[in-house]
């Protein structure tokens, strides 16, 4: 990726909402009789039936909270994207290829975050309230914006997706990843980028996002369940 280009990259959130995602994955997946019992009757039962039970019970348990993580991760990040390109159609300030474009991959992303919720339930992560700061009343970076928003989705599912546990959970992980990638060849390609320079992607670890998203501004609240607050 092009410097200018990591600049934008590093744009995203300053006041920790994908960064709250990221810190949930790094919790130790260690499963505590503790942690058996808040999974409910289920938990009981597994200390009723004996050492082993509880084992095998509180292993599925922590590997769900696990996963849920993971997922939580990944539905910060749609949000993220989903707004984006949702404050863009809103604002019918970018046209021609480009604003196909962002319709596009904007009804893409609003069912993926669609999808995550449907996963995780009453456990999916609340959406944070983004300020694009401009970002979106501009073609030029709206580009540079896409191109990083895109790039940092695709390394991001690839460092997590061979984390998952769940096979229903890492398939639609990997349905979603490739679309991802489908994104950033299309707008790497309107860029003036080349989509695919490289035979194989390196993903991006979780220390490295987290130095990335600690240089961001795009995020301006944290905990709200309220529809992002649209700049311009």
């Amino acid at each position: 990726m092009s410097a200018d280009l990591d600049l934008d990259l590093g744009t995203l959130d300053r006041d920790g909402a994908v960064r709250a995602g990221l810190d949930a994955i790094g919790d130790r997946d260690g499963a505590t009789r503790a942690g058996l019992l808040r999974v409910g009757g289920a938990g009981l039962v597994a200390l009723l039936a004996g050492p082993s039970a509880v084992a095998a019970a509180a292993t599925t348990a922590a590997a769900t909270r696990h996963d849920r993580a993971i997922l939580n991760y990944a539905l910060t990040l749609e949000y993220l994207q989903a707004s984006f390109y949702s404050e863009v159609e809103r604002l019918g300030s970018v046209r021609g290829a480009l604003g196909h474009q962002a319709r596009v991959v904007g009804t893409h992303e609003r069912a993926h975050v669609r999808a995550f919720r449907v996963a995780l339930g009453r456990h999916a992560v609340g959406r944070p309230r983004f300020d694009f700061r401009g970002a979106t009343e501009d073609d030029d970076r709206f580009q540079k914006t896409a191109v990083a928003f895109e790039d940092l989705a695709v390394a991001a599912y690839a460092a997590q997706a061979p984390r998952i546990r769940s096979r229903p959970y890492l398939a639609s992980a990997l349905a979603i990843a490739s679309v991802e990638a489908r994104h950033a060849a299309w707008i790497r390609r309107l860029a003036g980028v080349v989509p695919a320079p490289d035979a194989f992607d390196e993903p991006r670890s979780r220390a490295a996002t987290i130095a990335i998203v600690d240089k961001t501004h795009f995020a301006v609240h944290t905990t709200s369940r309220r529809r992002p607050r649209f700049t311009g």
